[in-house]
């Protein structure tokens, strides 16, 4: 510990924001970094604890104390070696994770916890000015291939670490940039496209193939995977969860998703395909209360929306942390981003019954009502309307921010792969019943975070070594038939 009872030392300093009315001119990141001797403060506030808390709170496991621990003493390339032992990508989890470890920090329990989010995205960005990232290339080659489908978070993981492994690794990506949802599903000012560049630099230089625009089992054959000895399925989960009602066919009426993904494309002046969707100058309303729907709030603002008009079914969560989810779990609590800061009137306990359209088939209103919740221990929630709550609420623009429902199941049927109870792709130990096809990320947990993604690939990548040097797969060389497994 390099500074004894520096949490009661110093308070609790996070990075600043460019002011809402300046950021919002553009989609450029808006944060603006502590200086580093309030860095160095900020990591003498760790507490250097017997149990850390924030280890298990990390599904990375990242090494807080200690690099910490580097930063106030200004080792601060110390401090990038002991990040990356653990996180291969620190300048994505520093922007965008939520950060469960900050809320298992010990000193969260009587004081604000630790910066660690902050401290973490500052480590690597100095690392990376200083040129301490550089390629790491494999001492050996083992002769084996590996096919990673999707280049999302769990799949660059699963990659990197495989690489390192020294086997041949070829990354299929159906966009035509990678990053999966890093590229076009997070929006410019949450995170540069120039960041996701940067890290693929590295990939490449440490012998890693991307292919783009290959979308397997559509305009790449699945023969073609006969080649590989191992394939690791990352795609995702994918599938937008839509709201069926009356009037969902509307003019107006859009996938958050894909508001997102033209909004990116249109800012690097790519080709987009399809209607055109814009918030300039209309009413927008977006439905779902999470990540998703607050950058359709910061996007539409930035588009020069009218109003924002923000609807959550929940009910509104406390401003403390509840006493349903005390320390260290993830704390039901209040959250406000820099999105809502920026102009969003929010509301909750709201229910939409109705898309109102015009002749021509155009939004022009929604219909909604007032709810409550009902819950009863080892029952589902019950969702109870409010008597004559019905209000009527003009809008040109409806962004369905409501999550998704599991992975696209195409690769799945083509590849007879079986599927779990919640229709993800099923596997036992990240190993589907198909010996050499692996599979990691939203795509066979669900969507979940981006912390999470990287610690699957991780650890898929551990699992198909293992196999890799199994005694089952060197009597069967490996080369599995694709075609018998349907």
């Amino acid at each position: 510990m390099g500074k004894i009872g520096g949490f009661k030392e110093f308070k609790r300093q996070n990075e600043t924001n460019i002011p809402a009315k300046l950021r919002v001119q553009n989609y450029k990141e808006f944060t603006k970094p502590l200086p580093e001797e309030d860095l160095k403060k900020q990591g003498s506030r760790c507490m250097d604890c017997g149990i850390p808390f924030c280890h298990s709170g990390c599904p990375l496991g990242n090494l807080i104390p200690d690099f910490n621990d580097m930063v106030h003493r200004g080792e601060w390339q110390k401090a990038s070696e002991i990040l990356h032992a653990t996180n291969n990508f620190p300048e994505f989890t520093g922007r965008l994770c939520p950060a469960p470890c900050e809320q298992a920090c010990v000193l969260g329990i009587i004081d604000s916890p630790v910066a660690i989010e902050d401290i973490e995205k500052s480590i690597v960005e100095k690392a990376f000015s200083n040129g301490w990232i550089q390629p790491i290339l494999p001492k050996h080659r083992t002769g084996k291939t590996v096919a990673v489908i999707g280049s999302g978070p769990a799949g660059l993981a699963a990659a990197q670490q495989l690489n390192k492994a020294g086997h041949i690794v070829t990354v299929f990506e159906r966009d035509d940039e990678l990053g999966g949802l890093l590229r076009y599903g997070i929006p410019n000012f949450k995170l540069e496209k120039e960041i996701i560049d940067r890290r693929i630099k590295i990939l490449e230089k440490e012998g890693i193939i991307f292919k783009t625009n290959v979308n397997v089992g559509e305009n790449y054959d699945l023969k073609n995977l006969d080649y590989f000895d191992a394939i690791m399925l990352c795609g995702g989960a994918t599938k937008k969860r839509g709201l069926p009602i009356n009037g969902a066919d509307a003019k107006g009426v859009v996938q958050a998703m894909d508001f997102l993904t033209q909004q990116t494309k249109q800012l690097f002046d790519k080709e987009v395909s399809g209607e055109i969707f814009s918030a300039k100058g209309k009413n927008v309303i977006v439905i779902g209360g999470g990540d998703t729907g607050s950058d359709c709030v910061g996007t539409s603002n930035r588009q020069g929306a009218k109003s924002v008009t923000n609807f959550e079914i929940m009910e509104k969560p406390p401003e403390l942390r509840s006493e349903k989810t005390p320390w260290p779990f993830w704390p039901l609590q209040m959250k406000t981003s820099s999105s809502h800061e920026e102009g969003c009137d929010r509301n909750w306990l709201i229910n939409t019954k109705e898309f109102i359209k015009n002749a021509e088939n155009e939004l022009i209103a929604i219909k909604t009502v007032e709810v409550s919740w009902t819950f009863k221990p080892g029952e589902r929630p019950i969702l109870n309307e409010k008597p004559d709550s019905e209000k009527i609420w003009p809008c040109d623009l409806v962004l369905l921010a409501l999550g998704f429902t599991g992975p696209e199941t195409s690769l799945s049927e083509q590849l007879g792969l079986e599927l779990d109870a919640r229709n993800n792709y099923k596997a036992t130990k990240y190993q589907t019943n198909v010996p050499h096809i692996f599979t990691a990320g939203d795509m066979r947990r669900g969507q979940s975070l981006i912390v999470w993604a990287i610690s699957e690939g991780r650890e898929a990548a551990k699992e198909i070594d293992t196999y890799l040097t199994s005694e089952s797969f060197l009597s069967s060389k490996g080369k599995g038939d694709l075609l018998s497994a349907n």
